[in-house]
């Protein structure tokens, strides 16, 4: 992508792991983001990882309350959702994948549990404060699992994504991050005045549907 990223040079010393994941994944690097995403959530990075999440959801909730109103039913750079939707799949995925890799963690998959990670969008009538209760809603809805998952990091868990595959619990912990900043990444596309078609584009060349 060509928009200004001075919010991604602003963020990485409060989520360094997180945004080193995502410069892999746009440059399409998926093995070496693989290996590092491997790297970076060993034993004892939970609580790490955690406060990481936290720091994108700030530069999150900034974002959201920073668009014009009209932007949430513009399309939202994933596919045909509008901003709306794609901030609603956002905030579900962080609370799935997060919570799935704590049930994991705590040896309480349940065995009829699908294990594919669902790719549907958010309620199109989503309103900024909607938007963005959810999302303090969700950081309370990460810290628990979180904690679960510190000291089971490498531990495996049965969720399976169609572009990283199968992961470990910590390793599912700090992708929910990754997956955060690639919509972040969009809704700063959107706010720089870029085509959205270009950028839903690039997002299904590269295999996102998380």
């Amino acid at each position: 992508m060509t928009h200004d990223r001075s919010w991604l040079d602003a963020l990485e010393p409060s989520a360094p792991d997180v945004v080193v994941l995502l410069r892999l994944y746009d440059a399409a690097e998926y093995g070496p983001m693989l290996q590092e995403l491997r790297r970076r959530a060993g034993d004892g990075t939970a609580a790490r990882v955690a406060a990481q999440l936290e720091a994108v959801a700030a530069a999150l909730g900034a974002a959201v309350a920073s668009l014009p109103d009209e932007a949430f039913g513009l399309p939202g750079g994933e596919a045909d959702w509008t901003v709306a939707e794609a901030l609603g799949h956002t905030l579900d995925a962080r609370r799935l994948l997060t919570f799935s890799a704590a049930l994991a963690a705590a040896g309480r998959w349940p065995p009829e549990a699908p294990a594919a990670v669902p790719s549907v969008p958010g309620p199109a009538g989503a309103t900024r404060a909607e938007l963005l209760d959810r999302l303090e809603r969700s950081r309370r809805q990460v810290a628990g699992p979180a904690r679960t998952i510190a000291g089971h990091e490498t531990q495996e868990c049965p969720l399976d994504h169609p572009l990283v595959g199968h992961l470990r619990c910590g390793e599912w912990l700090l992708f929910a991050g990754v997956h955060d900043l690639m919509h972040l990444d969009q809704l700063h596309s959107l706010a720089g005045g870029e085509g959205h078609g270009e950028a839903a584009g690039a997002a299904g060349a590269r295999g996102e549907t998380g």
